[in-house]
């Protein structure tokens, strides 16, 4: 059996809610070298996004989705990424997996 590949983010409270909601469909990362290797080129079956750092058996601190693609994109003004323009990686986080 193949390993699934899975990209895992770790989130704060305000971001991982605002997904396990449904109302903030991308995840934002940086435009950095660190990112791009871990996101340009690369393919995923899930992504886990986790609320902080949380024990293994902990579900409620785990949203799982699929793997929909990342774009480039820019941000204006984004309290996580300061001011003016700031070009990121968005990551399509609005397809839940179906359990």
């Amino acid at each position: 059996m193949i390993p699934k590949r899975i990209l895992t983010l770790h989130l704060k409270k305000q971001w991982f809610e605002e997904i396990k909601s449904g109302v903030k469909a991308f995840e934002y990362r940086a435009a950095s070298e660190y990112w791009r290797k871990r996101l340009v080129g690369r393919e995923y079956d899930e992504i886990h996004l986790m609320l902080g750092y949380p024990s293994g058996n902990d579900a409620d601190r785990i949203i799982r989705r699929k793997f929909n693609g990342v774009f480039p994109a820019v941000l204006n003004n984004h309290p996580e990424f300061g001011n003016g323009d700031v070009p990121v990686y968005a990551i399509d986080v609005s397809v839940k997996i179906k359990s």
